[in-house]
């Protein structure tokens, strides 16, 4: 897999985009195959977006969270 990772300026379309994108850039790194110039910029690349994912995830987790009483719960299936 010689193919050259995406520039760290271009977010990924979605959160599974940015996972796949990740799981990719961390396959070639662990293969160590890569020049030292395109292994920096995966590992920069893959930074951006674990940034990027954990923000996504954060967002998911406050959207979870409901008003009760005043209060901010976290969500749960079993309320009513």
């Amino acid at each position: 897999m010689s193919r050259s990772p995406k520039s760290t300026a271009a977010a990924p379309a979605d959160f599974e985009a940015g996972v796949v994108e990740l799981e990719t850039l961390l396959a070639q790194l662990e293969n160590g195959q890569l020049p030292l110039e395109q292994a920096l910029a995966a590992y920069q690349r893959g930074q951006t977006l674990l940034r990027y994912c954990e923000g996504k995830l954060e967002d998911a987790e406050q959207q979870l969270k409901v008003l009760e009483g005043g209060e901010l719960k976290p969500y749960s299936a079993e309320a009513p």
